[in-house]
């Protein structure tokens, strides 16, 4: 059996890899296994970003969900963690998100949500991939009234909106915020909620055409944001990614705020007010170690999984914590929402901004993000990574050097022929020069 879903839902080339034969065969088989798993009425919410293919594919996508009798309701334009919530807020089976996230807009994906608007879990992906590759499709064909019904769901982004502003505690009135929007999913919906709460809003990259979508914007190039907020003299902005379930912050001097330090600052007022779980906040080995400096001052753990959100996301529900994300920007503040939101945490973060009187550069001035260094080794072979005998011992003196001082990681990448070597510590020289060592082995020891 091949391979349909990767890490973060089935993804790839629009029209080429993701064609609309695939998305409505994914549909058929999605739709039938989410309603056998439910007691709830087989209704379906879909939603997409504004990448030019998101037409096609949801016309697709969608009649192959009602041709197996269910009804959908499409909500348009919407973020991914839109996506999530209005999946829960219909009662149904699951929901589906169109979009490739951060990625360019040649590119496209499908995200399924369950009923309670999480990630599908690997059993429920396995046996659509099952039926999906079956030589003969025999799922059910519904005809005359059975058919599945299509109809737009109307006001989807203003009962988000109306979640989101709920979240809020107080008012941005005389903070001015630059919104880097990805020419993506939240160009209308971020500046309308924070000009909700009285910001004064510069949006930048909020005129999509369906082939802008992260194009030299938005949370992959922070940049842009970072230069509008000098330009204007801003208190603070925001860069979010194409589906917004992403963000990253910089403060009034323009410098980075990354999810790391999101993370940090957030993790410091809900443990402060008694409302970080377990005294814990779950990231990725990818987080700087200036994350782990922070908590230990602060007096909370930092608890590492692997990289993805999927597997943050898997620990928290499993250790029963409430907050985690990844340095990227993927804050998942399960007090409100089953997945990461970029607009969510945007708006907390700027609450606290906003609740403390002090700049954001204060709140976070005590993170420190010691330099990280990363080299990809490109190899013959992935295998025999952990049997190497010599790599042993190279890591083990790297280490030995680094001990209290810094931290490293060798990992195979998951989709290329590449070993990433990640260092951090007090010394950048020192790092390259460390790295390049175990790059070296490496290649030797694979090719």
């Amino acid at each position: 059996m091949g391979r349909l879903f990767g890490t973060d839902g089935i993804r790839g080339l629009a029209g080429v890899e993701l064609t609309p034969e695939m998305a409505f065969k994914a549909g058929r088989a999605a739709a039938y296994v989410l309603t056998q798993k439910n007691m709830r009425p087989p209704h379906f919410l879909v939603a997409r970003d504004t990448r030019v293919s998101g037409p096609l594919l949801e016309a697709a996508l969608t009649a192959g969900l009602a041709s197996v009798g269910a009804t959908v309701y499409l909500a348009g334009v919407i973020s991914t963690p839109a996506a999530a919530y209005l999946t829960r807020f219909c009662g149904g089976c699951g929901g589906v998100m169109i979009s490739a996230s951060h990625n360019d807009y040649p590119d496209n994906g499908l995200k399924f949500f369950n009923a309670d608007g999480f990630k599908l879990p690997d059993e429920s992906e396995e046996e659509i991939e099952r039926l999906y590759f079956l030589p003969d499709d025999k799922l059910p064909r519904p005809s005359a009234a059975r058919i599945g019904r299509i109809q737009p769901f109307a006001d989807a982004e203003e009962r988000y909106l109306n979640f989101l502003l709920g979240t809020v505690t107080r008012r941005f009135d005389g903070y001015r915020v630059v919104l880097d929007c990805a020419n993506g999913a939240v160009f209308n919906l971020a500046p309308h909620a924070f000009r909700a709460l009285g910001a004064e809003v510069a949006a930048i990259h909020a005129s999509p055409d369906g082939l802008n979508i992260n194009k030299d914007c938005g949370s992959t190039n922070y940049r842009e944001v970072a230069r509008a907020v000098r330009e204007i003299g801003a208190d603070l902005g925001f860069a979010f990614d194409g589906d917004a379930d992403r963000v990253l912050a910089v403060n009034e001097r323009g410098e980075l705020v990354d999810g790391d330090a999101i993370m940090a600052v957030y993790a410091t007022h809900l443990q402060e007010q008694g409302r970080l779980r377990h005294n814990t906040l779950v990231s990725t080995v990818m987080s700087n170690i200036g994350l782990d400096k922070a908590a230990e001052v602060a007096g909370f753990r930092v608890l590492r999984t692997k990289v993805g959100d999927r597997y943050v996301l898997e620990e928290m529900l499993a250790g029963g914590y409430n907050l985690g994300g990844e340095q990227s920007g993927h804050i998942i503040m399960l007090d409100h929402s089953t997945t990461g939101d970029g607009l969510l945490a945007a708006l907390q973060l700027m609450s606290l901004v906003a609740g403390s009187g002090r700049p954001l550069s204060a709140l976070s001035g005590h993170i420190q993000r010691y330099p990280q260094v990363l080299v990809n080794c490109r190899v013959a072979r992935r295998e025999g990574l952990a049997e190497s005998e010599r790599l042993r011992l190279a890591v083990a003196e790297t280490e030995q050097i680094l001990a209290g001082r810094g931290r490293l990681l060798v990992r195979p990448s998951g989709t290329e022929p590449l070993v990433r070597v990640m260092l951090e510590g007090p010394d950048e020289n020192e790092l390259h020069i460390l790295a390049n060592r175990l790059a070296e082995v490496i290649r030797a020891e694979l090719g």
